[in-house]
């Protein structure tokens, strides 16, 4: 599994005062915090406690609710999931996450 990576080739044009950004096309698909911390030259703490904090807005990231089975009630899962979109990370960095599988 060989990842690309495309940094700074949007193309953009300029007319009457007015600039054009080509959008490249995402999947949608999630982007792993090891990924994103690679790409970005960053440990995954990072990644994750900038998501956590709303101050990386690349991402979200959200604690599950479980159910205790001793005591048959919901709880608040102690870790987190997160989702990194693609498109967010290019907006925010301009790094273009291709994942050549």
């Amino acid at each position: 599994m060989v990842k690309t990576l495309d940094i700074n080739t949007t193309n953009k044009t300029k007319t009457n005062d007015r600039i054009y950004y080509e959008v490249p096309e995402f999947d949608g698909k999630n982007i792993p915090v090891k990924e994103v911390a690679k790409l970005m030259g960053k440990d995954q703490q990072f990644i994750r406690q900038g998501i956590i904090r709303g101050i990386l807005p690349i991402g979200v990231a959200f604690k599950k609710t479980i159910v205790d089975l001793k005591w048959g009630k919901e709880k608040e899962s102690t870790q987190y999931d997160f989702y990194i979109s693609p498109r967010l990370l290019w907006e925010y960095t301009g790094i273009i996450y291709k994942d050549n599988e």
